[in-house]
């Protein structure tokens, strides 16, 4: 046992199989649940209150996809962050992987780092997984609502 490991992360599923309280989202028939199946995830946007598993099922769809993870906080990162992930992906692309870019917080991005990602997700050098807990509607640029799934995670009780 890692003591050094928050027990968060030690316990938090690693398949879908062991993913609880959003059956909606990835039970047998559900669109995700088959996207991740035939490896065809697109970018999106898991909008939901704290604690609802954004993070754990974008983990959990990384894994499943076998694409390279990478994770930034819209709080604590900005364009010099997200240049090295794009370059980052392309040398992925190279050698034939996907790199999911896991973006916690999303809604916090401004409108030109938003900007900045954007020709990556959509060009396919990078698929996005943004998490908010904000209606995706008001709170990430127009272009991403038009260019991404959203997928609301509710409450687990």
């Amino acid at each position: 046992m890692d003591n050094g490991t928050p027990l968060a992360d030690r316990i938090r599923p690693e398949t879908l199989a062991d993913f609880f309280g959003q059956e909606n989202l990835v039970g047998e028939n559900s669109y995700l649940k088959k996207a991740i199946e035939s490896d065809s995830v697109r970018s999106m946007i898991l909008w939901g209150p704290p604690g609802s598993g954004k993070t754990t099922l974008a983990k959990i769809i990384a894994r499943a996809t076998a694409s390279d993870f990478v994770q930034l906080s819209a709080v604590s990162s900005g364009k010099k962050d997200l240049m090295k992930v794009i370059e980052r992906a392309r040398e992925n692309q190279k050698i034939g992987k996907r790199t999911i870019l896991f973006i916690d917080e999303i809604h916090r991005w401004n409108k030109a780092q938003q900007d900045a990602l954007l020709p990556s997700v959509e060009d396919g050098t990078i698929t996005l997984i943004g998490a908010t807990t904000e209606n995706p509607s008001f709170e990430v640029i127009s272009d991403w609502v038009q260019e991404l799934i959203a997928i609301f995670l509710s409450v687990i009780s």
